[in-house]
């Protein structure tokens, strides 16, 4: 009887509103579930990593560290196999594969199964982000909001494109970044209606996750300066060091994610990657989750954080120890987060280069500000490098900028140096790629 009563509601939803109308309602509702689905993964990764962060000591080495990561990794490998019985890692990757083979219909565990298992991951330790589970989970939501109405498949297709989109939206609460993440990164064919859809869905989930926050930015930037026209040819540069460092970035990525999946046994992978995570987080500990209280700091100028590593802080080198602590970490955070993604752990691809890109900001404004007397802004080259990294490492410079720049409030003043900033970046690796793709199909003939 109740089923009836639904499928007469659906069949009358389908006779009486137009499929333009119908769309936009369900985007609607695609939305408000998916963003608190965001607001729900950011609260238990906090609820999660409380207990193993509240009592790090900054003056001393943190053992903990050594362990957190690799039993994250383990039970979210667990979780996988033994629970779901099925692999969600790589979220964005599988929905794009899904969408190539035109399998719109996602399982129902999948709305919250990726929740569920990124919590664990980057709870206890993983050094990645959370938008690629909740992209996953938002496109199953849409999915199956569709399947419950008996929409035709091209417009599933779209309420997958408006969960995906409302995912990516809610978690970094930036619609216009969420929206074009469909469009850019999942590379879909959209209609002027379903790109509609798709902006609403986005909108909406932004909304919901800023309002269930308390209406709180996650990313405080507070001193933004207006742009000095005596400071682009750096932000030229940086530009370049950004994709220089972007391609070093996707590298390794490749590299580790092809090496994980030559491992056969489970275990033996999850330990090896819990392993390598654990050892970065110990020797440093801002590559901790998603890092974004330390993306905070950076942003404020504060560089004296890198100061708080007992391991490597010396009286006679404080100058120095940001600079080679930022080195440091830019040369591991592919490492840890190639090894959090691809073995075992449920986490996400884009906040790992936000993290890396504004590392690689501060640490070329302070190593220009400390050897040339530049006078650089610190915060603001952190936030220009951001989008730069972002936009070398996942080639998406639309979805980077604005994302970016809807992330902090007030960071549109910066749009021109961002955009530009991040489209060097994107220029520099599609650069290096073709040279070096011609150079090595020259050497094999």
């Amino acid at each position: 009887m109740k089923y009836a009563a639904w499928n007469g509601f659906t069949a009358s939803c389908r006779q009486h509103l137009p499929s333009k109308v119908l769309i936009i309602i369900l985007a609607v509702i695609t939305g408000l579930i998916t963003g608190s689905g965001a607001h729900l993964l950011k609260c238990l990764v906090a609820w999660v990593s409380g207990p193993m962060t509240d009592g790090l000591n900054p003056d001393n080495a943190n053992y903990t560290l050594l362990i957190s990561p690799i039993l994250g990794i383990l039970l979210t490998g667990i979780f996988q196999r033994y629970i779901l019985q099925r692999e969600i890692f790589h979220g964005v990757d599988r929905l794009s594969k899904s969408l190539a083979h035109h399998r719109y219909h996602l399982p129902t565990d999948l709305t919250y199964s990726p929740i569920l298992a990124s919590s664990i991951t980057l709870g206890f330790g993983g050094s990645a982000g959370s938008e690629g589970p909740i992209a996953y989970a938002g496109a199953a939501i849409g999915s199956n909001i569709g399947r419950l109405f008996g929409i035709t498949p091209a417009l599933t297709k779209v309420m997958i494109a408006c969960g995906a989109s409302a995912g990516i939206a809610g978690i970094f609460k930036a619609p216009v970044g969420g929206a074009l993440f469909s469009i850019e990164v999942l590379c879909m064919g959209l209609s002027a209606v379903a790109v509609i859809a798709v902006f609403t869905s986005s909108v909406t989930a932004a909304l919901t996750a800023y309002v269930w926050s308390g209406c709180t930015p996650d990313i405080r930037f507070e001193s933004i300066a207006p742009m000095q026209w005596g400071w682009m040819p750096y932000v030229v540069v940086l530009g370049l060091f950004c994709g220089l460092y972007s391609a070093y970035y996707s590298h390794i990525m490749r590299f580790m994610t092809h090496w994980y999946s030559t491992m056969g046994n489970p275990w033996a992978k999850n330990i090896i990657a819990g392993s390598i995570i654990a050892v970065a987080v110990f020797l440093f500990p801002p590559l901790y989750g998603e890092g974004y209280g330390f993306i905070d700091k950076l942003l404020s100028g504060d560089g004296g954080d890198f100061t708080n590593f007992s391991l490597f802080a010396s009286d006679g080198a404080q100058t120095m120890t940001p600079i080679l602590m930022a080195a440091g970490i830019l040369a591991v955070k592919a490492f840890a987060t190639s090894s959090t993604n691809s073995g075992g752990g449920v986490a996400g691809d884009f906040a790992p280069t936000l993290f890396a890109g504004a590392v690689a900001g501060f640490l070329f404004a302070a190593t220009f500000n400390t050897f040339f007397m530049s006078g650089l802004p610190i915060g603001i080259f952190v936030f220009l490098g951001m989008a730069a990294v972002m936009a070398g490492a996942i080639q998406a410079p639309l979805m980077a900028v604005f994302l970016t720049a809807e992330m902090a409030s007030g960071g549109s003043v910066l749009l021109l140096p961002l955009a530009l900033c991040a489209m060097l970046s994107y220029l520099t690796v599609r650069v290096l790629h073709i040279f070096f793709h011609h150079r090595f199909r020259w050497t094999r003939s």
